[in-house]
């Protein structure tokens, strides 16, 4: 592989294009092949389908299907961070536009980070689009009070499915992709009725990657949200429910200036932003937000041992998700561990994980970046450095609770961390284990269901 420099890419490469994208339906189900190029020589097509069981009409889907476009075009778009993006499928007004181009240098802020690329200069990225066509009309869908589910199979969405469960109303789970542990987790909470969707992409975008074009970190939640009101819309559903928490608004690093967010798809600072655009330009007939805002994921952890039926089926490790296991060499597996330790029992514990990850070397390093003891936090989807260095403090409490010897790793650890730490142990514990954030935009019938939950698990 011969690595290519960006400003090489730029000059080879001076336009992306979205050209097209084209709809068929097939057996209750929506199958949409979008068309990408690259100038002047790289031509690619993405696939993906999506459920349909109520009747719609053509036209009127497709604004949500150009829009799940735009999105996939970044991860395109990246290869080369071509100076010049055009979408020539359709057409974006002015407000539109800022929408996208902030999603993209947000999206891929991590992108930008890893690959040293100053996406701060003048000039970096322009975006057009094509005015000899009709701006697309916000249209009207025929939803009811049902709710759509977005799963992943980790311990947030586990605790959401577990948490709603009980809701009287229509409620039904969505996916895209196959994966083991999200068949397990949402049968093991009795949801039997799944949406699923596909997303393929064309493998000469692979084989660039592999020849030293650019990759990296894309807003993949970004994708999901689109995926999901569409989904909502062409079933009926009113309410597209995730389960992203507070601890996703924490910046990962400093890059020129600007805060990079491996999780700013999942922020508040997007769903705000992605709630108001659906609302004015695609549909105001479907809700998008995230059940979880309110909660650290520390907190999420302590609910999660009140639901021992998935302790074996949940996975928040994304190196192993395909083959639907724990890594036990990576960040979330890391962070993981840190979040269920202080409340889930040794010996059950090891029968997730099968052996202590704070006494692996291999994963010392996490540790320290998750508590702040390193300079930057893992670019992945972890919680806050305040959460962490609580973890720590109880993790350390419960090995005493349980007569358990403490690693030699961890002692030093611990030492580290509360030599760092200036908040008393009460204090950190109250103020993220009773943590309500009021930035949020939970209906208030939600709101009631998690504030119950987080109570009753204080």
């Amino acid at each position: 592989m011969t690595s290519k420099t960006t400003d090489q890419l730029r000059r080879a490469h001076p336009r992306f294009i979205y050209q097209a994208y084209s709809a068929v339906k097939k057996d209750h189900r929506l199958e949409v092949s979008y068309k990408y190029k690259t100038e002047p020589d790289f031509s690619f097509t993405h696939v993906i389908t999506l459920p349909s069981r109520e009747q719609f009409d053509d036209q009127q889907v497709q604004n949500l299907i150009f829009h799940i476009g735009l999105v996939i075009g970044i991860s395109y778009w990246k290869a080369t961070c071509s100076p010049a993006f055009h979408i020539e499928a359709g057409n974006l007004e002015s407000r539109q536009i800022d929408w996208l181009k902030d999603l993209l240098l947000n999206g891929l802020g991590e992108f930008f980070y890893l690959n040293a690329i100053d996406f701060t200069i003048p000039g970096f990225l322009t975006i057009t689009s094509n005015s000899e066509k009709a701006l697309f009309p916000v249209e009207k869908w025929k939803t009811t009070k049902k709710d759509l589910i977005l799963v992943g199979g980790g311990k947030e969405s586990v605790v959401t499915l577990e948490v709603l469960k009980e809701l009287s109303h229509e409620k039904n789970t969505f996916h895209v992709g196959s994966d083991p542990a999200v068949e397990k987790t949402t049968k093991n909470a009795g949801f039997t009725d799944n949406l699923k969707a596909s997303s393929t992409i064309d493998p000469l975008l692979l084989k660039l990657n592999n020849n030293g074009y650019l990759n990296g970190h894309t807003p993949f939640s970004a994708f999901l949200a689109f995926m999901g009101i569409c989904t909502a819309a062409l079933n009926g559903f009113t309410n597209v429910i995730v389960s992203n928490e507070r601890s996703a608004n924490e910046e990962s690093a400093i890059f020129k200036g600007v805060s990079i967010n491996h999780q700013y798809s999942k922020s508040y600072k997007f769903e705000k932003k992605f709630r108001e655009y659906i609302s004015t330009f695609i549909t105001a007939d479907v809700n998008y937000f995230s059940f979880l805002r309110p909660l650290y994921e520390l907190q999420i952890g302590k609910m999660l041992k009140n639901y021992p039926q998935q302790y074996l089926s949940f996975r928040s490790c994304n190196v192993g998700m395909n083959e639907d296991l724990w890594c036990k060499n990576c960040a979330k597996c890391a962070f993981a561990y840190l979040t269920l330790f202080p409340f889930i029992s040794y010996d059950k514990l090891m029968t997730i994980f099968n052996e202590d990850l704070f006494a692996k070397k291999e994963l010392t390093g996490y540790f320290y970046k998750l508590t702040g003891l390193a300079k930057s936090k893992p670019f992945e989807c972890v919680g806050t450095k305040k959460e962490s260095i609580l973890a720590v403090l109880l993790s350390n409490q419960a090995y005493e609770k349980q007569n358990l010897t403490k690693p030699i790793l961890f002692e030093e650890l611990t030492a580290k961390v509360e030599a760092q730490n200036q908040t008393p142990l009460e204090d950190l514990k109250h103020e993220v284990l009773n943590g309500w954030d009021k930035q949020n935009f939970l209906p208030l019938e939600f709101a009631e269901i998690l504030k119950k939950e987080v109570t009753n698990n204080l």
